[in-house]
């Protein structure tokens, strides 16, 4: 009985934070485009460091403007190496997440950097609802209409509409590289025969596909708690930790069982190597935005242990698929010719070592795999030891495709 008292007053006290935040947000479903300038990543991160930035816009075909930063060499590198642009990359970022992951240490220990440095041709992507994208052709962000997508529509529109936009401008196939739920949306895609053919080969960090073995403590609550469909029945379309409601919101999950004064390990897994000292600059960064949806359909994947479209319940799925079930991303469809280079964390509490079996077991190809022991979710994009543990090896093995042979 005391068990069951403290998860109802716990659902209780959420029930009522979402509830708090609904009455605040009554106007949530109307308004326009906010017309303020906002600032950019070039301006913000890239360009202060010394690296020519420039900014691009790309169009969805469900009407999301998605940013674009293409980054290259600083000045003193290119003119000391005399090097033409290489071929182009792509730096697809995580959930919560934007394009400013891939720069939030120093140049010598940030791989969109370190890639520029090595004459890539720098692309960095930024997903739909993120701050460094820039909206809708006709929806506000106030609009639950605009927050109506998940991971499936980042893979089949956003991850499409780059690499296509990319491959255009260069008129050469890219490289990808992705991190947590940018390796999610990089298998969905990879399964699409229109999209892969434009990929040159792909380094994944964290990847992800199955995900019923995640073992992160605070996850795992939220899961149980089922708070995802609580927040989308409740009518909340929009996630943003960063605001106050998001912010109470993780803390009433916490108690004496499920501490949070380590609120990043319980969501991630012990991270070995990342500057903690940093922090509070990382945070001025993270998180950024996602979907509710998109949590849902996360959550779903950890109930369910299925690497599949939205479920949206069978009398929707036979509207939407024709189907009672949400048909499956199938990974044998990836082509056995695309070179892939993964690594993996022993302390990574989200891309959990049963689960990325399980999708090394799908896939027709054999992948080059690193296996990092004391690596968490984090250490992947932040490490002080990236440079070496992954960063070199990631740039040997794209060097090993052909493209650099005048370097």
């Amino acid at each position: 009985m005391e068990k069951s008292a403290v998860l109802t007053t716990k659902l209780f006290a959420i029930t009522i934070s979402i509830l708090s935040f609904v009455n605040t947000a009554l106007a949530f479903d109307g308004g326009s485009t906010d017309p303020k300038p906002q600032p950019t990543l070039c301006d913000e991160l890239i360009l202060p460091a010394g690296y020519p930035c420039s900014e691009y816009v790309v169009q969805t075909k469900d009407g999301f403007l998605l940013g674009l930063q293409r980054v290259s060499s600083s000045s003193s590198a290119r003119i000391k190496n005399g090097r033409e642009r290489g071929p182009p990359v792509l730096l697809l970022h995580g959930l919560f997440m934007a394009g400013d992951a891939w720069f939030l240490n120093t140049p010598e220990q940030s791989l969109g950097f370190i890639l520029a440095d090595h004459g890539f041709d720098v692309w960095v992507g930024n997903v739909r609802g993120t701050r460094w994208s820039h909206g809708h052709i006709s929806l506000s962000e106030k609009n639950k209409n605009f927050w109506d997508w998940s991971w499936q529509e980042l893979a089949l529109y956003d991850l499409a509409e780059m690499i296509n936009y990319i491959n255009s401008v260069t008129n050469s196939k890219l490289f990808v590289v992705g991190h947590s739920q940018g390796t999610i949306i990089s298998f969905a895609a990879f399964t699409q025969p229109e999209i892969v053919e434009k990929v040159e080969a792909a380094a994944l960090l964290s990847p992800i596909s199955y995900l019923d073995h995640v073992s992160a403590p605070l996850v795992q609550r939220m899961v149980k708690m089922h708070l995802d469909q609580m927040i989308v029945t409740m009518g909340v379309h929009q996630l943003n930790f960063k605001s106050e409601w998001g912010a109470s919101l993780l803390v009433s999950l916490c108690d004496t069982r499920l501490s949070c004064s380590d609120m990043l390990s319980s969501i991630t897994g012990k991270n070995c190597c990342f500057n903690e000292s940093r922090v509070a600059y990382y945070l001025e960064q993270e998180p950024h935005p996602s979907s509710s949806k998109n949590l849902n359909h996360l959550f779903q994947m950890i109930r369910k242990g299925t690497f599949s479209k939205y479920d949206y319940g069978k009398l929707k799925n036979l509207i939407e698929y024709g189907n009672f079930k949400p048909p499956k991303f199938d990974l044998s469809r990836i082509p056995k010719s695309l070179p892939l280079w993964m690594a993996y964390g022993g302390n990574d509490a989200l891309a959990d070592i049963t689960d990325f079996q399980h999708t090394l077991k799908e896939l027709p190809s054999t992948p080059e795999v690193v296996y990092l022991e004391n690596y968490g979710h984090v250490d992947f994009i932040l490490s002080l030891q990236a440079k070496q543990d992954l960063y070199d090896p990631i740039i040997s093995f794209f060097k090993s495709m052909g493209k650099f042979s005048s370097i």
